[in-house]
């Protein structure tokens, strides 16, 4: 048998951190695979209302309901929870950083269903 040169070694210690890397991820995927859920109501998340804004907001964009600078200018997107006696909302909110308006708002009820888009935010 001959001795390992520099490129068998290399070849062999990537070879070797792609195993490590690909059994990490499916340890942590089976470890952490049923993670998220509530047993008792399910509550809609802040993940899942961007999700469901981004869906809208690119269907707006490729209609052309909304000018494709909404998609080139796109300068942040931010998720408020708003909480009052009556209704707990989740609005996402697509900023621009150029053009008016400047901000487009998307509605999420406590279920998730969607109730409604603007560019104030109220």
């Amino acid at each position: 048998m001959e001795p390992l040169n520099i490129s068998n070694r290399l070849k062999a210690a990537v070879a070797v951190c792609a195993i490590f890397i690909s059994l990490t991820f499916i340890v942590s995927s089976t470890a952490f695979g049923h993670g998220g859920k509530t047993h008792g109501g399910q509550t809609f998340t802040a993940f899942q209302a961007l999700q469901k804004a981004t869906q809208l907001y690119d269907r707006l964009i490729t209609s052309g309901k909304l000018p494709e600078d909404w998609e080139t200018n796109l300068h942040a997107i931010k998720i408020d929870v708003r909480n009052s006696a009556e209704k707990r909302e989740v609005v996402v909110q697509f900023e621009k950083t150029q053009g008016s308006p400047t901000s487009v708002y998307f509605f999420f009820d406590e279920k998730g269903e969607y109730s409604g888009s603007n560019f104030t935010g109220k």
